[in-house]
């Protein structure tokens, strides 16, 4: 499925959004997160603060989207992309670790103020959450296509569809628990702890190693998806 070019109104709004993601990162690392405030990014995107307020709900948020920013859609991009004969546990789980293991260099400026700020911390944790709605997406039509819509027919037509969401919302899930893991703070050796509310975070290990670990339980669910 062919997806269509954005619209002048769209166009505008990823411009905004752009603008706004990186003042706020520019004047977090100038000033320091807790001395940025929402009227101060959204003068420095030359929007106003209402507007700002259309889309990010904190400054915290913003600076983090510095980091998240379009990460969903290319998670979902590159799982879409990848051959039919490719195991779908697999490409999900490469395209995750792909997404969250390469950063350039204002992300990785972002992950720097992220590892020593709680608040920045817990909104990097919540963005996890946007991986849901465009993976799902993908996962239905990819489950559509392998089942040859057999199943879909018979029970309906929109059979796989709460399938590709559970599934969707299980990697989400597992991405925020390898996260938190490690974004642990230096000394916490709880398990299953998530990051404490302030002080130095020491990241804990390779992340890929992480995602690959917290995606791993998942194998099983997408491979009986895949068998219908």
């Amino acid at each position: 499925m062919t997806t269509p070019p954005p619209g002048l109104r769209e166009r505008k709004k990823r411009a905004t959004r752009e603008a706004l993601r990186e003042a706020a990162l520019r004047l977090a690392v100038e000033r320091g997160p807790d001395r940025v405030r929402v009227e101060d990014i959204a003068e420095a995107a030359g929007v106003s603060p209402r507007t700002y307020n259309n889309y990010f709900a904190s400054r915290e948020q913003a600076i983090v989207s510095a980091v998240t920013a379009d990460r969903e859609a290319r998670i979902a991009a590159a799982v879409a992309a990848r051959s039919a004969d490719v195991r779908l546990a697999d490409a999900v789980t490469d395209a995750v670790v792909e997404q969250f293991t390469h950063a350039d260099e204002d992300e990785q400026r972002a992950l720097l103020l992220i590892t020593t700020n709680a608040a920045l911390r817990d909104a990097f944790l919540d963005a996890t959450a946007g991986i849901e709605p465009p993976l799902a997406t993908v996962l239905a039509e990819r489950l559509a296509e392998r089942l040859d819509g057999r199943l879909a027919e018979r029970l309906g037509g929109d059979a796989e569809a709460p399938t590709a969401r559970v599934l969707a919302a299980s990697v989400a899930a597992a991405v925020r628990i390898a996260l938190e893991g490690w974004l642990r703070p230096a000394g916490d050796t709880e398990a299953g702890e998530g990051p404490a509310a302030g002080g130095l975070v020491v990241p804990a290990g390779s992340p890929a190693d992480r995602l690959r670990a917290a995606l791993a339980p998942l194998a099983p669910a997408f491979d009986a998806a895949e068998r219908g």
